[in-house]
């Protein structure tokens, strides 16, 4: 016996828009630092952000940093953060100009006034 065959045409219906997440962040009993120091380091799990504080960051020689703050996260948080970092720097030099990294050419000749002799 031969069965009939009938075009079936399956339409799913529309996936269920994601419900919309909200965050809220208490940092209530966050402590702040300065650091002008980082020190990026790795493990095949891990990305380990060591910040400090250089007090003489043009010292010749030998020079102890102190590492105040150890950040220990995942690769992937890690490409989150680097993603958010590039965006706001971008946002930061759109509104006040290029930030440039080597102090050697941000540094200005000082002029000098020189007095005419007579």
């Amino acid at each position: 016996m031969a069965k009939d065959k009938t075009d079936e045409t399956e339409v799913s219906a529309p996936a269920p828009a994601a419900p919309q997440q909200t965050m809220t962040v208490d940092d209530s009993s966050a402590s702040a630092g300065y650091a002008n120091f980082c020190r990026v380091s790795s493990t095949p799990e891990e990305l380990i952000l060591d910040l400090g504080l250089n007090p003489n960051p043009y010292a010749q020689g030998n020079v102890t940093v102190h590492v105040a703050q150890r950040i220990i996260m995942n690769h992937y948080t890690g490409k989150r953060l680097l993603s958010a970092l590039s965006m706001a720097l971008q946002r930061h030099e759109q509104a006040f100009g290029v930030l440039e990294t080597d102090v050697r050419r941000r540094v200005k000749p000082s002029v000098t006034a020189t007095m005419p002799r007579s």
